[in-house]
């Protein structure tokens, strides 16, 4: 037997669509780490959609669920676990973010690739629509706030509603936008030093 070397790391690429909002839909297609871990994982999609991270979470595949470890919900510990040693091609995980707002995700995983030695990841490919507000009433509330954003009533409620959906920096909520260059931005600054 001749001496091969090491095969070199794998990247899983992943769509991970929120469920239960369309017009538009959004989804987010990333590519990570084989070696991810389910917490870190939770951290990226956070940075993906414009969350702040303060709600509980869940993970679950296979009928086992992992989220942070509490005795009192009884999940796995999801420090302990890799996506390498969970899922393969074709795979989907559920994540659900904010039990309250019940914000669950889809995340199917597409290809598996040889990572790019001058690639930094996890590194942001593509998507469409804006991530919903934090505490906004899950997809139903999502729902209600673009209609009152599409319509211009000018009453109390739809400037209330106006108010609720703006952003930082002082820019108008709306829905449809992505901006790509801002999210991978983000990951690049949370996960490669800002490079």
């Amino acid at each position: 037997m001749s001496w091969q070397p090491p095969p070199h790391p794998q990247v899983l690429q992943i769509k991970i669509k929120l469920l239960g909002v369309s017009k538009p839909p959004v989804w987010r297609r990333v590519q990570v780490r084989a070696n991810t871990r389910l917490d870190q994982l939770h951290e990226i999609v956070q940075i993906l959609f414009g969350w702040y991270g303060y709600h509980l979470h869940a993970f679950s595949f296979g009928g086992a669920q992992y989220g942070v470890a509490n005795p009192e919900l009884d999940f796995n510990d999801e420090r302990k676990v890799r996506l390498n040693n969970l899922l393969s091609r074709g795979d989907q995980l559920r994540y659900v973010y904010d039990f309250g707002d019940n914000w669950e995700h889809g995340i199917l995983v597409e290809d598996l690739l040889e990572a790019d030695s001058r690639t930094r990841y996890p590194v942001l490919v593509t998507g469409k629509g804006a991530g919903p507000p934090e505490d906004c009433g899950g997809a139903w509330g999502y729902a209600e706030l673009k209609e009152g954003v599409a319509t211009n009533r000018g009453d109390e409620q739809h400037l209330e509603t106006l108010k609720r959906l703006h952003r930082e920096g002082g820019r108008e909520f709306d829905p449809v936008a992505f901006d790509l260059d801002r999210i991978r931005a983000e990951l690049a600054a949370r996960y490669n030093g800002g490079g």
